[in-house]
């Protein structure tokens, strides 16, 4: 992938994937005329990544800007990449691509943005990278599940409360409800059956139980039922499990949609009236709080506090973190590959980040700086996003 230098480049480029690989950067012609206004009314800060990035951040959540939201969709674009390389990588059997990944980690962006506190994290694109890898993680093991899931094993899996739910959310009417509701029952009562390795693969009810479902169903309609309704024969409880199945499916697993649908409202030659940073504005006050170069500053430091205190691990604890930080590997695989006790691989985590914590807690107070345990819990966030960047590939070309 071709990194992209330019502010303007940053936030109004999308990615193209060809065969799921990069193609090139796709210029969105709205947004590039929007940050050409703003960074022509604000030289001063034209080559500010952080700022901007603050800056469209703090419009999109304070005004629902759909112009910021954009801007920020499209100066994420590196952090969904990589994150949807990653996931492949790790992922390697999946019947996801490249491009469904980045489809999922674009659609994430908007959730990813209402998590994102400035407060705690040092930059919105590294936060991003760590977030939307994780919420992958978690997609992927969701869809997995469901995906290895045979129609009969979900069904023998999902609570009551998930099924009404699911079923409300489909539309149906409260005695259609009623009736999926009861025929589910009456399934559940009557197909027990155990599987050798699990359950997931529950292969479909034979015709003899089919038949024993519908008589139960016929006999419980008459007490369980509010409503007076016909005997239904085993194709009619049989077509509607199925399609329960359908609306399980689509509630618990929703198909993705990439914010790449939003549209700019207005014409194509919109740009925001960014004020002058000379008056009295809300860009001027934010300008003046930053203070960008004495946080670059501190940051900096902080930063090769870290790196001087990861240094000074010995060799094994610095392996360890690299391949859980790194490659993202269980404490089970890395006593695989290490060759140690899992108890080692767990006290060699722990100490290590709590020795790099200790290093950080006393860097601020040597500055004065007081610390008090909400500090260093968030601290602890942050010395987490460091390693996840410090370890990770997320600068890296493919």
């Amino acid at each position: 992938m071709r990194p992209r230098r330019e502010i303007t480049e940053m936030f109004s480029t999308f990615v193209q994937l060809e065969r799921d690989r990069f193609s090139k950067w796709l210029v969105d012609i709205k947004l590039r005329r929007s940050i050409q206004n703003c960074l022509e009314r604000s030289p001063e800060v034209a080559n500010a990544e952080n700022f901007w990035a603050l800056y469209w951040y703090k419009q999109e959540r304070s005004q629902s800007s759909n112009l910021a939201k954009m801007h920020l969709l499209a100066y994420l674009q590196e952090a969904c990449y990589w994150s949807a390389q990653k996931t492949v990588t790790k992922f390697a059997n999946s019947q996801y691509g490249m491009a469904d990944y980045f489809q999922m980690a674009n659609a994430e962006v908007e959730a990813i943005l209402i998590d994102f506190d400035p407060g705690k994290s040092s930059s919105l694109k590294a936060y991003a990278f760590m977030a939307i890898s994780s919420r992958l993680r978690i997609i992927l093991r969701q869809r997995q599940e469901a995906d290895i899931c045979s129609n009969w094993a979900l069904l023998r899996k999902v609570s009551k409360k998930q099924l009404l739910e699911a079923l409300s959310n489909a539309g149906l009417s409260q005695s259609a409800i009623a009736q999926y509701r009861l025929a589910w029952t009456c399934f559940k009562e009557l197909y027990v059956q155990k599987q050798p390795g699990g359950t997931k693969a529950l292969p479909e009810p034979t015709p003899q139980l089919w038949f024993a479902i519908a008589n139960l169903y016929n006999h419980s309609r008459q007490t369980q039922l509010t409503q007076s309704t016909e005997q239904c024969e085993v194709q009619t409880i049989k077509q509607w499990l199925n399609q329960t199945v359908l609306y399980l499916r689509g509630y618990l697993f929703p198909s993705v949609k990439s914010l790449n649908a939003l549209q700019l409202d207005g014409d194509t030659n919109q740009t925001l009236d960014l004020p002058d940073p000379d008056s009295d504005s809300p860009l001027a006050d934010m300008i003046a709080e930053e203070n960008l170069q004495e946080r670059q500053n501190q940051r900096s430091q902080m930063f090769a506090v870290l790196l001087k205190s990861l240094q000074s691990l010995d060799r094994q604890s610095q392996e360890v973190l690299k391949l859980y930080y790194q490659q993202e590997l269980t404490q089970q695989q890395i006593m695989q590959q290490l060759q140690m006790s899992q108890p080692t691989i767990s006290r060699k985590l722990v100490k290590g980040r709590q020795s790099m914590l200790a290093a950080l807690v006393q860097w601020s107070r040597d500055l004065n700086i007081p610390v008090n345990p909400n500090q260093i819990k968030d601290m602890s966030i942050a010395l987490e996003e460091w390693l996840r960047n410090q370890f990770g590939d997320f600068d890296m070309n493919p």
